[in-house]
């Protein structure tokens, strides 16, 4: 009769101690050189592969505690129900109510999706629309897409109406260049009724950070917010009467 001599025992008392553990960690709990004496003996326990560290984490499939979303982790090592990355970024896209934007995703998965978003793109397995300059995945299936893309338009509308960019998160380059640019076309009441709608928008903090935003003086900032508050402004008026620089009258030559 032959000999076992790898025997899978030696694998499951490792994840037992260790509850994850790399191919050479592995390799050393059997006394072997080759993966795929490590892989055979794998199988026979029953193993799950991490989706993060580029797949170089494995478990068994009785110590992964999945949550509600389908993953798990230890020491950051990230797990999922689903399996490799690609597929959980697929299984919550097509699953999902709103889509994700890739940052979104990376947040939700606490790795970089943006590689394996773009694979499931060109793979057809997954679609995108261009929402506020941003790529919005979803699932591939035309119904669901159009009911996901619904959904977010109608968050993207009414976040745009509550928020302001001028908040304490960090603007993209190309959004303060084209708020400055705008701000640039107004004359100056219209300046300071807009910073003013801005810092109210803010609450409590607002003057300053819309100031050093538009660089301007956290005084007339909060003139433009209370005019506002007041309802005290003209059409077409700039400053308030008898306000700004005095006529200079010509001298004639005596």
């Amino acid at each position: 009769m032959r000999t076992e001599l790898f025997r899978a025992a030696r694998l499951v008392e490792l994840f037992r101690t260790c509850k994850i553990a790399t191919m050479p960690e592995l390799k050393a709990a059997l006394g072997t050189k080759v993966d795929l004496t490590v892989f055979r003996k794998l199988k026979e326990v029953g193993y799950r592969t991490s989706y993060s560290h580029r797949g170089g984490y494995y478990t068994l499939n009785e110590i992964a505690l999945f949550n509600d979303l389908g993953l798990w982790s230890f020491r950051a090592v990230w797990f999922s129900r689903y399996g490799t990355l690609v597929r959980t970024c697929e299984a919550f896209v097509t699953g999902s109510e709103a889509g994700y934007f890739a940052e979104e995703l990376d947040n939700v998965l606490h790795v970089e999706t943006k590689a394996a978003l773009l694979n499931l793109f060109r793979a057809t397995r997954v679609s995108r629309e261009a929402i506020s300059g941003r790529y919005l995945y979803c699932s591939s299936e035309p119904g669901v897409r159009e009911h996901q893309v619904g959904v977010r338009r109608s968050q993207e509308s009414k976040s745009s109406l509550s928020g302001s960019v001028f908040g304490g998160e960090e603007v993209p380059d190309e959004l303060r260049a084209r708020v400055i640019l705008y701000f640039s076309l107004l004359d100056e009441k219209q300046r300071r009724l807009y910073a003013g709608l801005e810092s109210l928008k803010l609450g409590y903090g607002g003057d300053r950070k819309v100031a050093e935003f538009l660089g301007m003086d956290p005084h007339t900032v909060a003139r433009g917010r209370e005019q506002l508050l007041a309802g005290e402004f003209e059409r077409g008026r700039s400053r308030r009467p008898g306000a700004g620089r005095k006529p200079v009258e010509k001298k004639r030559r005596k």
